[in-house]
């Protein structure tokens, strides 16, 4: 018994085993097996390799986003007369972040006051004074009502409210938009990013941007592409719409900086790269365009009034992204390690092809593997006993069927 415990611990630790080869001389199949195994390795090199760079490990960034806006546009309107705007009026909000908004056109409700007035007939259009609830507003009324239903002009009434007066009424809007000259304002994007596994910081105002640059450059896709100034119809039109028509009921435009670096090479060559994206969906006309209110308060003999603006503006959104990627061993081995055993899919199709498909296919059964009955104390024959080669060469000879 310990003799048997003896031998089997010798043959766990002092042998080895190996799987049987079986070499088939099959042209067909060795041409199948070796474009398989091309494929292979123009997909681990070409792809993973040196597309997707298998050998890199990478590292997400770190963003901040400031932007200065300039330009002058002059309205005259009813009601507050003839008015330069420039950029701390026209652009929400005035920190410069990431996120603004720059009115393009607008609707001004002039000199409202505290008091009672009819309503807008989108606050409801009354009868007589049981339609008209006390305390109970509406959600598209403009102040509380009264309970009195009262004349809003000659021919329709409506709810009495306490609120500012006169209410905004919602006019036929400008077009062409009144802030048209928009379209020249200049945009200037300042971006700050860091790698922190790498330890790289970089800016948009890139070794090639300096002062004497900046002072004549404006982006242009082709001979500009570095520069950080824009022109805001440019961005418009290079996100694919119309400035002038977008302008009119306003919209939302993204501007992405994306920065894919290659660390592997001088961090010089790390340079952002500006898109521009349409985020305005033209095909539903349902709340069409961007828009808000806000308002410009004053008192006047001891009264306080105000200038309420319906403001219609392209809204811009700064989005950064990207990452860097630089060499690293353990990423590289694990590419080469599943590269290997993609490899594999060739044996497992050629097998198929040959134990399956192939006209021969129970010739090369017979030939690859080696069937044994379980409990049989019969001695092996030299019929049956295994070949002493670890390795057996298959000749085609047998005629085709």
């Amino acid at each position: 018994m310990q003799g048997q415990i003896r031998t089997k611990l010798s043959a766990f630790f002092f042998e080895y085993d190996t799987p049987r080869m079986v070499l088939v001389r099959n042209k067909k199949v060795g041409v199948i097996f070796r474009l398989i195994q091309l494929v292979v390795l123009i997909y681990v090199i070409g792809w993973v390799f040196l597309f997707e760079k298998g050998y890199q490990t990478a590292d997400g960034l770190i963003s901040s986003v400031s932007v200065k806006l300039k330009g002058l546009a002059v309205t005259n309107i009813s009601g507050l007369g003839l008015q330069v705007w420039d950029v701390a009026d026209y652009m929400f909000p005035a920190q410069g972040d990431s996120s603004f908004v720059v009115i393009t056109n607008l609707i001004v409700t002039p000199r409202q006051v505290q008091g009672s007035c009819a309503d807008n007939p989108d606050g409801g259009i009354c009868q007589d004074d049981s339609s008209c609830p006390a305390g109970k507003p509406k959600r598209k009324g403009h102040g509380i009502r009264t309970g009195k239903c009262v004349d809003f002009n000659s021919t329709i009434k409506t709810c009495e409210i306490l609120g500012w007066c006169p209410v905004e009424v919602d006019d036929h809007i400008p077009n062409p938009a009144l802030l048209r000259e928009a379209e020249t304002f200049t945009l200037f994007i300042k971006n700050s990013i860091s790698f922190p596994r790498f330890k790289v910081n970089r800016r948009n105002l890139v070794e090639t941007v300096d002062k004497q640059y900046m002072r004549s450059c404006v982006y242009h896709k082709n001979s500009d592409p570095l520069c950080p100034i824009f022109e805001l119809g440019s961005i418009v039109r290079y996100s694919g719409q119309n400035f002038s028509t977008l302008a009119v009921k306003g919209g939302v435009v993204g501007v992405t900086i994306d920065w894919n670096c290659d660390l592997d090479w001088a961090v010089r060559h790390c340079k952002p790269v500006y898109a521009f994206h349409s985020l305005y969906n033209e095909e539903n006309n349902l709340s069409p365009g961007f828009n808000f209110r806000f308002a410009r308060y004053y008192m006047e003999n001891g009264t306080h009034y105000r200038h309420l603006f319906k403001v219609f503006g392209i809204r811009f959104d700064i989005l950064v992204d990207g990452q860097a990627g630089k060499f690293d061993i353990i990423p590289t081995m694990t590419t080469i390690g599943s590269g290997i055993g993609i490899f594999g899919v060739a044996t497992v199709l050629c097998d198929l092809l040959l134990l399956h498909i192939l006209p021969k296919r129970h010739y090369y059964q017979q030939k690859k593997f080696k069937y044994a009955e379980a409990d049989t104390e019969q001695k092996p024959t030299k019929k049956n006993e295994d070949t002493s080669d670890s390795t057996m060469v298959l000749q085609e000879s047998l005629k085709k069927p």
